[in-house]
C-alpha cells in the first residue's frame, strides 16, 4: 500500500469515527452503533471511500484478540473456578438449547439435511463476544449480576466453538472412512497444555527480565508478543485465537505486572476494536 493511499484511508477512518461515535453517544445509542454506521457510510455499498474491506477486517480482528486478553487479565484462575457453574451450567444450557431449536427449525421448516442443520444450529447458537462485552463495558454493567452471567455464557461459547469447528469436516463428508482425527485432537489439547503450563512458569520470569530494562516501549512490545504469540499458536492448530489470548491473560492475572500490561494494551485494544466494528459495518 503506497503512503498517500494509506494516509487517505487512515484519515477517512478517523473522520468517520470522530463524527459518528459522538453522535450516537449523544442520542444514547452506544458507540458500537456509531462504528457500524460509520462503516456502512464509508464502505463500498455507499460512498465507497474504502474498498478493501477484507484487508481492514483482517487487521481489525486483532482488536478482539486484545480485548479477550485484557478480560483474561481481570480473571484469576481462582475466580474462574468460582464461575464454573455459570460457565458450564448456564453457558452450556444456552448453547445446547439454542442449537437444538435453530437446528430443528432448519431441518423441519427450511428443509436442510440433518448434517447441515446441525452445523447451522451450532453456529447460530453462538454470539459475538466483541459486541456483547463492548456494550456491557459502555454501560458500565460488566460487573453487575447479569453482566457476569452474560460473560460466562460468552466464555462458554468461545469454548464450544472448538468442538464445533472440529465437527464441520466430519459432518461435511458423506463417508466415514476418515474417522475422527485423533492426531489433530491430541495436537490441539497438547498446544493448550503447553500454553497453560509454559505460560505459568515462563511468562513471569520473562516480564521480570524485561522490567529491569525500565523501558515502557519494551514492556509494551513484550505484552504484544505474548498475545500475538499465543494467538498464533492457537491458530496453527485450528483453535480460536481469542481463546488463546484469553488463556494468556488468565495466566498473567495474578502477576504483579497485570496493571502495567493492561495500561499498555488498552490503547491498542480500543483503536483496533473500533476498527473491527467499522469493518463489520463496511461489509453490510
Amino acid at each position: 500500500m503506497d503512503s498517500p493511499h494509506f494516509l487517505q484511508t487512515a484519515l477517512v477512518f478517523l473522520v468517520a469515527t470522530v463524527i459518528a461515535v459522538p453522535l450516537t453517544k449523544r442520542f444514547r445509542l452506544g458507540a458500537v452503533l456509531g462504528y457500524l454506521g460509520a462503516g456502512v457510510v464509508i464502505g463500498p455499498q455507499l460512498l465507497g471511500l474504502v474498498s478493501d474491506t477484507h484487508g481492514v477486517a483482517t487487521i481489525s480482528e486483532f482488536g478482539v484478540v486484545l480485548m479477550l486478553f485484557v478480560i483474561g487479565l481481570e480473571l484469576s484462575p481462582q475466580r474462574l473456578w468460582v464461575m464454573r457453574r455459570s460457565v458450564f451450567g448456564t453457558g452450556a444450557l444456552q448453547v445446547i438449547a439454542s442449537a437444538l431449536v435453530i437446528g430443528a427449525v432448519a431441518y423441519l421448516l427450511v428443509g436442510l439435511p440433518g448434517k447441515a442443520a446441525v452445523i447451522v444450529g451450532g453456529s447460530l447458537a453462538l454470539s459475538s463476544t466483541a459486541f456483547g462485552l463492548q456494550i456491557l463495558a459502555e454501560r458500565k454493567e460488566a460487573g453487575s449480576a447479569y453482566g457476569r452471567q452474560a460473560f460466562s455464557i460468552l466464555l462458554f461459547q468461545d469454548l464450544a466453538a472448538i468442538p464445533l469447528i472440529a465437527m464441520v469436516p466430519l459432518l461435511a463428508t458423506s463417508s466415514s472412512r476418515h474417522g475422527v482425527d485423533l492426531i489433530g485432537i491430541a495436537r490441539t489439547v497438547g498446544i493448550i497444555v503447553v500454553v497453560m503450563v509454559g505460560g505459568r512458569f515462563l511468562l513471569r520470569p520473562v516480564f521480570r527480565f524485561v522490567a529491569k530494562a525500565n523501558a515502557v516501549e519494551v514492556s509494551t512490545a513484550t505484552a504484544l508478543l505474548v498475545v500475538m504469540g499465543t494467538a498464533w499458536l492457537m491458530e496453527e492448530v485450528g483453535v480460536s485465537t481469542t481463546l488463546g489470548a484469553f488463556l494468556a491473560g488468565v495466566l498473567l492475572a495474578d502477576s504483579e505486572y497485570r496493571h502495567e500490561l493492561e495500561s499498555h494494551i488498552e490503547p491498542f485494544k480500543g483503536l483496533l476494536l473500533g476498527l473491527f466494528f467499522i469493518s463489520v459495518g463496511m461489509s453490510m
